[in-house]
């Protein structure tokens, strides 16, 4: 039988890590009701903390770690804007790590919260797996998560609803008279990409549609792999009339890839892209995109999460949905 450890204390108290750290830590803001169950819990459970781990987490560094896969991407540099100006106005500095969408470099990241060189770490579109994440969570350490979500009670998520994203795009294509749409998805192993690719598929069978491996590449979410992507695709003569690229770096690498094979947006070729960077307003013709509120999403996830390291009441849910809208615009103008 394992030993317990500080969330599963949490959990029988029902409060959460925080508030039994605070117990521990003998602080005054807990109530004498709160501090009896949490003190009747560690009972129950015979709870004895880590001595080494309750001084390193007794200290404060006043900084978040940002985690990303790719810095050069514009999705991450509106994300961290928002973390950015939140935390500065709370005092707290914010340390970037590009991943380089490297899983092992993520996992290596996670350290910074161990040795405490950042009090919490917020993770923008992970490709760790949930339990690697959770194991982290479960030790009481501030983990937040962009893009994604966990349910779990003690990391906040703010992300988009990627299935409907997919959903939409598709149906706004079959609307305009498109049957056979491509799709340049971003990493596979991507949780938005895993969600959009899912809801391209669902909106094919919902309109009676074939799904068609042979029309799905991935790009890497960066400009060259969906020039490249599209450029396969096309030499396959699949005979499609739109793509829906998974974010708009794909999307304008589809843009060069067209040039040079004198494909004609939109007479010839719609294209869709996510996120609608502000790019996608300076070719011709404006690129249609599903935005996403970006900054919105990195300020709320940088304010719960220091709230919740600074021991704040937290909310009873930690899942933050929230809204994208479909912008059209020049590139999928015209029907299939």
């Amino acid at each position: 039988m394992r030993d317990s450890k500080i969330i599963d204390v949490a959990h029988k108290a029902n409060v959460s890590p925080a508030t039994v750290s605070r117990v521990l830590n003998g602080s005054p803001l807990v109530t004498s009701k709160t501090q009896e169950k949490v003190l009747q819990a560690i009972r129950e459970l015979n709870y004895t903390p880590n001595a080494m781990g309750k001084q390193l987490r007794s200290r404060k560094t006043m900084t978040l770690g940002v985690v990303v896969t790719d810095i050069g991407v514009a999705y991450n540099a509106e994300i961290i804007k928002g973390i950015e100006n939140i935390a500065n106005g709370l005092k707290y500095k914010i340390l970037i790590c590009d991943s380089q969408n490297e899983k092992e470099k993520e996992l290596e990241f996670l350290s910074l919260l161990q040795n405490r060189t950042v009090d919490g770490l917020i993770l923008v579109t992970s490709q760790l797996s949930d339990p690697e994440i959770l194991s982290f969570a479960d030790e009481d350490y501030a983990i937040g998560l962009i893009g994604r979500r966990i349910e779990h009670p003690f990391i906040p998520c703010s992300f988009t609803d990627n299935i409907r994203i997919g959903k939409e795009v598709v149906q706004h294509l079959m609307e305009r008279g498109h049957r056979r749409i491509a799709f340049i998805n971003g990493y596979a192993d991507a949780p938005d990409s895993i969600e959009r690719l899912q809801g391209y598929k669902e909106q094919l069978e919902q309109a009676g549609l074939s799904f068609e491996p042979e029309l799905i590449d991935g790009g890497d979410f960066n400009e060259q792999g969906g020039y490249e992507a599209f450029t396969r695709l096309w030499s396959n003569n699949e005979e499609f009339t739109a793509v829906f690229t998974a974010n708009d770096e794909m999307a304008l690498g589809v843009y060069k890839a067209c040039a040079e094979l004198g494909i004609s947006i939109p007479e010839n070729i719609a294209v869709v892209g996510v996120d609608n960077i502000r790019i996608t307003n300076y070719v011709e013709p404006k690129i249609s995109s599903v935005e996403q509120p970006l900054y919105a999403m990195g300020a709320l996830l940088a304010e719960q999460l220091i709230e919740q390291m600074n021991g704040s009441v937290r909310a009873e849910s930690q899942q933050f949905m929230l809204a994208s809208t479909l912008v059209v615009k020049g590139s999928s103008a015209k029907g299939g």
